[in-house]
């Protein structure tokens, strides 16, 4: 059975690990190590160690594999294969060229468009309407190998970065499944990635949270979207941050000020740049829980009105 050393650190690469777990020998896994979560900074190890541990697999969790003495172990293995999935650092040549079938990498977009971390992200924040998955080679470049398939999904106005992150996770198990037989037996050309289509995810900047109410409505409907539910695009409300979790975008045009709002009591609605309505259904004040805009406009929303600005 072919040996394979597995790659990977958030919920998004357990999927993956799963199935590999289930038709192949997953010999050991490659984790990051545990880290401090939430604010009591509890030291929580990443879903992939977790999973791992209940297939009963060896689990390696170098801070930095480069320089660790762990690398010369897995070389020392001799997988057969080497599967990454969003596991988060640059791999040396040394471990990449060691397996007999080299190293694949399995990335949440249709390469080359978004190499990089953030890839799902950029997807929604961009406005795009389809996106997919490439299993690739590894190479030192950041995801620049040649792709050995690839396969897309659709995005609705209905998904978020979150949704999105779910479907992928499983369309690239399904992908990675449905290749890796073809791919052991040397049946598939993999091909390289045009140069000039080349576009990048780079981690998301807290600049690119914060909401410009002169955007479209479009534009800042799909910022909530692309950045829900994390990091979470924000907004400022009488000088404080004001989270917009969740919103939909209202496509009537009005008259009147960016960041200016319409209320009715239960609906919260602000005038974006092109005069259409982000209409938010999740939000956040400053201070506060998480809340539906209905608890909201019951509550401190009562003290919103139309000279109210947002972003001010």
């Amino acid at each position: 059975m072919t040996k394979i050393i597995f790659m990977g650190t958030p919920t998004f690469s357990v999927p993956v690990l799963e199935q590999l777990a289930k038709a192949y020998d997953v010999i050991a896994v490659v984790t990051q190590p545990d880290r401090p979560v939430g604010r009591k900074r509890v030291l929580t190890p990443p879903p992939v160690k977790k999973t791992a541990l209940e297939l009963g697999i060896p689990v390696y969790q170098p801070e930095k594999l480069r320089t660790s003495s762990e690398l010369d172990e897995l070389i020392g293995l001799q997988a057969d294969l080497l599967v990454t999935a969003a596991y988060g650092q640059i791999l040396p040549n040394a471990l990449l060229e060691s397996p007999k079938h080299g190293a694949i990498n399995v990335h949440a977009s249709l390469l080359p468009e978004y190499r990089g971390g953030a890839p799902v992200h950029y997807a929604l924040l961009d406005g795009k309407t389809e996106t997919g998955v490439t299993i690739m080679y590894m190479v030192e470049k950041l995801d620049a190998g040649d792709m050995i398939s690839q396969r897309e999904i659709p995005i609705t106005d209905e998904d978020n970065t979150g949704t999105m992150f779910d479907k992928l996770s499983q369309l690239g198990a399904e992908l990675l499944m449905d290749t890796l037989p073809d791919f052991i037996a040397g049946k598939i050309t993999a091909i390289a990635q045009d140069p000039n289509k080349v576009t990048f995810a780079r981690n998301i900047s807290r600049e690119q949270e914060k909401i410009d109410w002169k955007r479209s409505g479009r534009e800042i409907f799909n910022q909530v979207r692309g950045l829900s539910p994390w990091p979470v695009a924000y907004t400022t409300l009488e000088g404080k941050p004001f989270k917009i979790w969740e919103a939909t975008h209202d496509e009537t045009k009005v008259d009147g000020e960016v960041g200016a709002i319409l209320t009715d009591k239960t609906a919260l609605k602000i005038i974006t740049g092109d005069g259409t309505l982000l209409v938010p259904t999740v939000i956040q004040p400053a201070g506060k829980p998480k809340m539906d805009i209905h608890s909201f406009m019951a509550g401190a929303g009562r003290n919103l009105s139309k000279t109210t600005r947002f972003g001010e």
